[in-house]
């Protein structure tokens, strides 16, 4: 028993990253159905941006401030300054998500070329190999904070949606974005305001999961794939759904590698999300999007 729960501690604490990656992408996706393929190396961006700063002798708390506030910064003014003028141009929806990838390649240019190509430590204030003793269960400092880390974004992330004059906008944009426009909400606004939002989440993740990861310009490559995978599993347009999704997956991993072997977990994680989807096409909490024309 002791056994199966460090497998299923450790897979929860990887699967709440992934929901934060999924979080960010169904956010971005229900507000202007966009799949944002840069989601991961901007995450990437805000890590190599904390490194730096950490390089300076900054404070960690002022470090992880400054790095949430630089991928919300870059995710919003790639929505203002290139996106918005897109639309404005009528651009297709596939065209605005080839940008979104041209955005990532632009990242791993950029990063490669600043930071170069070996992989760094990323020196972090909790470790992964101290470990505490919780009811006769080893676990480590780092998975108490990255648990810690995913339930708080979701729950920062439900209460900005779901009980504040923002989310009430960012809500009522998703849902019809002409009708927003017409009672006089700032939709442009608002939906930058969801890109920066979605980075920070993913910008959070990407912080945690430096420490387990050695840092390269490609290290958040997988991790996007997860909370991608997370997000269809849970329903690419459900905030629940991308955090149940998440978890699943993270846990499906975790048990997997340590009760079958580490090379079969991935295909696990996966067969899973083909069971689901042949049941359920929308996902597990999804609804089906229907477009009025």
């Amino acid at each position: 028993m002791e056994r199966f729960l460090l497998y299923f501690i450790s897979g929860l604490a990887v699967g709440s990253l992934y929901a934060l990656v999924a979080l960010g992408l169904s956010l971005i996706y229900r507000s202007t159905r966009i799949l944002n393929f840069a989601h991961g190396d901007i995450a990437s961006a805000g890590a190599f941006f904390a490194l730096t700063l950490m390089g300076l002798k900054i404070p960690f708390g002022l470090v992880f401030i400054m790095a949430l506030l630089f991928g919300s910064l870059l995710a919003m003014g790639f929505y203002f300054c290139i996106l918005v003028p897109a639309q404005r141009r009528e651009a297709t929806l596939l065209g605005q998500i080839i940008l979104t990838l041209g955005l990532g390649l632009i990242i791993q240019g950029l990063t490669s070329r600043i930071w170069g190509m070996e992989p760094q430590p990323f020196p972090f204030p909790l470790s992964d190999s101290k470990v505490w003793n919780i009811g006769g269960i080893y676990i480590s400092e780092l998975s108490v904070g990255t648990i810690a880390a995913g339930l708080l974004g979701s729950i920062c992330l439900y209460l900005l949606v779901q009980r504040t004059r923002l989310g009430l906008a960012m809500r009522a944009t998703s849902e019809n974005l002409q009708a927003a426009q017409t009672l006089g909400i700032p939709t442009r606004r608002i939906l930058a305001i969801s890109w920066g939002t979605a980075a920070l989440l993913g910008v959070v993740a990407g912080l945690f999961l430096a420490p387990l990861l050695l840092l390269d310009p490609f290290y958040m490559l997988e991790p996007f794939l997860k909370g991608f995978a997370a997000a269809i599993l849970g329903g690419l347009n459900s905030l629940p759904g991308a955090i149940v999704g998440g978890l699943i997956l993270g846990i499906a991993e975790g048990l997997a590698g340590g009760y079958i072997s580490i090379a079969f977990k991935n295909t696990l994680a996966f067969l899973i999300i083909i069971a689901v989807l042949l049941v359920r096409p929308e996902g597990l909490l999804g609804e089906e999007f229907i477009e009025r024309v």
